[in-house]
């Protein structure tokens, strides 16, 4: 607390408040070589683009039907932000007076009489200004909409990934899964003929079923597709020589071809380069 100005410094007046910390000093006063260009601090009233922007604005604010325009609200409105711009930036005010002599012409033109009232031909003053307030705002919602969708390196960006060394490229194989599956009831239909109802537990390994399908492919160049199936095993052999298959197409073990639709379908090795 302060008490008869003694401990408020040498000028005995009240402690000024530091203008800026300078590598963690107080800066009490500025420079007397500083100099601060015209532009240095200015402020932009950025909410509106221009005159026609300013004028849309009033006109929405107020639910007013732009085919009716109370020109005598909106140019008072309009002259109170102009003043406004004219002690902030007078180069940016310039294109605004541009509208609000336009407006003030407008008004001058209404409050003259008409010769004849119920002349079709006399056009309204403010058609002119209408048809472009229109324009501008179809324009400006065109560009927001354009605004609005995704935008590269704004709203996505590009991603690039290499491949890492030792990567297996899995391709899909050519064969339809319906010639598959066409294939597989055949077998299933000829498996059931060996069916018989002794129940006994068997042991089938899906791994052991992997190996026996590749060292017969590997004792040929192909195998037909219905040739790797023992129909004697029934059903649930079937099925687990069908899975051995699946599971070496997904290990790019194996690759699946045919000639054409409807023919055999042939399984091989998957050659090296295909990797």
């Amino acid at each position: 607390m302060l008490t008869n100005g003694t401990e408020a410094g040498s000028t005995g007046g009240p402690e000024r408040a530091p203008l800026a910390l300078v590598r963690g000093e107080p800066l009490l006063k500025l420079p007397e070589d500083l100099y601060i260009p015209p532009d240095a601090l200015e402020v932009f009233l950025d909410t509106f683009e221009g005159p026609l922007d300013l004028l849309l604005y009033l006109i929405r604010r107020q639910n007013l039907d732009i085919l009716d325009i109370p020109i005598i609200d909106i140019t008072r409105q309009y002259m109170e932000y102009v003043e406004l711009m004219k002690d902030m930036r007078l180069e940016l005010a310039a294109e605004y007076l541009v509208m609000a002599a336009m407006l003030c012409e407008i008004k001058s033109r209404m409050l003259l009489p008409r010769a004849d009232s119920n002349d079709d031909d006399d056009e309204d003053p403010r058609a002119e200004l209408v048809r472009r307030l229109a324009e501008y705002e179809q324009f400006k919602r065109a560009a927001q909409d354009l605004d609005a969708l995704p935008r590269l390196e704004r709203d996505c960006v590009e991603v690039r990934a290499e491949v890492p060394p030792g990567h297996i490229r899995r391709t899909p194989p050519t064969v339809e899964l319906d010639e598959l599956l066409a294939a597989l009831q055949a077998v299933l239909a000829r498996a059931d003929l060996f069916s018989n109802h002794q129940i006994e537990r068997e042991s089938l390994s899906l791994r052991e079923r992997m190996s026996l399908i590749l060292e017969r492919i590997e004792q040929a160049e192909r195998v037909a597709f219905n040739e790797l199936f023992d129909v004697t095993e029934g059903r649930a052999g079937v099925v687990v020589s069908f899975l051995a298959v699946l599971e070496l197409l997904k290990a790019a073990a194996l690759e699946m071809i045919q000639a054409e639709p409807f023919a055999v379908i042939y399984l091989r090795r998957r050659s090296a380069d295909l990797g």
